[in-house]
């Protein structure tokens, strides 16, 4: 599994920031910046690129992309880290998929983890996820396709993106370059093993509940700080869900963003503003 680190390699307090489904750990380039711009005291900020995503290797089981999985490279990566220099603070940004690898980690206490998860961060992701929302992202999901330059997929990127709200096009380049890997036959295609979508598809309405049941389960044991971020206009996550959030468990302060669906791309301002403030402060 590759991981990108930012900061102070020896800070005993450690960010890890994980993308969603079929992102990349490099989404968080800005965020990492404004971190160990605007800390205090030194801060260690990691962004793994999920297995089958990015950089990292991909797997010969296709059924292994699902969240258990994930979370136990993760567990995996912490142990690495924390050979590495101490941890003494953890906290967890998760944008989509990763806020449920995050849930995996802060809902279950006996895992083997270096330390407990301090702070949360769920970005636009909770124990309910709309099915239609899982509807929309399944027309695209293992499409790799070929581009001819980066240009060419960004426009791609963005057609099947705008939910993410406002970019200019100088972030949207930026989000996207790291998207791509180079096409033996020439040009580019996207970062990620196209077989991510065959345990996706095994979902479906039916199985759809007993899964947010024992989401519900984890949110209500995790016990760590908890901030929700959410798009105004998001599919994924109803603002209905997003106010239970708020009345259990960790009873997570919630915070949206106007003209923004799924998921916040935690490149504007006011949304780094949103995390920094949770993570870093005192």
């Amino acid at each position: 599994m590759a991981w990108w680190q930012w900061g102070d390699a020896s800070a005993p307090h450690l960010a890890v920031c994980v993308h969603g489904l079929a992102r990349q750990g490099r989404d968080f380039d800005t965020l990492a910046r404004a971190l160990v711009a605007r800390a205090g005291a030194p801060v260690r900020v990691v962004c793994p690129d999920v297995v089958g995503r990015g950089r990292s290797d991909w797997l010969k089981d296709p059924m292994g992309y699902q969240v258990p999985t994930y979370a136990a490279d993760m567990l995996a990566l912490l142990a690495q880290l924390q050979q590495q220099a101490p941890i003494g603070a953890l906290d967890w940004v998760g944008t989509s998929m990763g806020g449920l690898i995050g849930l995996v980690l802060a809902g279950q206490p006996d895992l083997p983890k270096p330390v407990p998860l301090r702070r949360l961060v769920l970005n636009d992701v909770g124990p309910v996820i709309q099915w239609s929302a899982l509807q929309r992202i399944g027309q695209y999901l293992g499409q790799v396709g070929h581009f001819e330059s980066v240009q060419q997929a960004a426009d791609a990127l963005w057609a099947v993106s705008t939910s993410f709200g406002p970019h200019t096009p100088q972030q949207w380049l930026a989000l996207s370059q790291a998207m791509l890997r180079p096409d033996p036959k020439g040009g580019f295609t996207l970062h990620y093993d196209p077989a991510i979508v065959v345990p996706f598809r095994t979902v479906t309405p039916e199985s759809a509940p007993a899964g947010e049941a024992v989401l519900w389960q984890l949110y209500d044991a995790a016990t760590c700080e908890t901030l929700l971020l959410r798009g105004a206009v998001s599919d994924l996550l109803s603002i209905d869900a997003a106010r239970a959030m708020t009345l259990r468990g960790p009873k997570a302060r919630l915070v949206e963003f106007d003209g923004v669906g799924h998921a916040p791309t935690l490149v504007a301002q006011d949304q780094i503003d949103a995390v920094a403030s949770f993570i870093l402060k005192a």
